[in-house]
Order: structure tokens, then sequence, then C-alpha cells
């Protein structure tokens, strides 16, 4: 289950952020099942230019 976190979506497995919730579960999903990252899924993560300090 996604979890949010500052206004963003988490990926519990592999840690990205998304601004929509269904990304983070596709992520997730994805990661547990096949212990990797899916760049047609990791392309909507958030960039970290995007991240305030």
């Amino acid at each position: 289950m996604t979890r949010k976190v500052d206004g963003l979506y988490l990926c519990e497995e592999c840690h990205l952020l998304y601004k929509e919730e269904h990304w983070a579960q596709k992520c997730e999903e994805w990661c547990r099942e096949r212990r990797s990252c899916n760049l047609e899924i990791t392309k909507h993560a958030v960039n970290k230019s995007e991240l305030t300090l």
C-alpha cells in the first residue's frame, strides 16, 4: 500500500515519489513482483529538482 509523504506518494519498494497515487501503486506492484524498476513507470516519478529542501 502506498503512503503519502509531504503531499507525494511513495513507492514502498524503491522509494521513488509520485504526484499521482496510481503511478506509485503501479511502481510498487512492479518492484515487488519483479525486483526491478520499469522505465515506463519511473518516468512519472518526481524529479529531485522539483523537490524543495
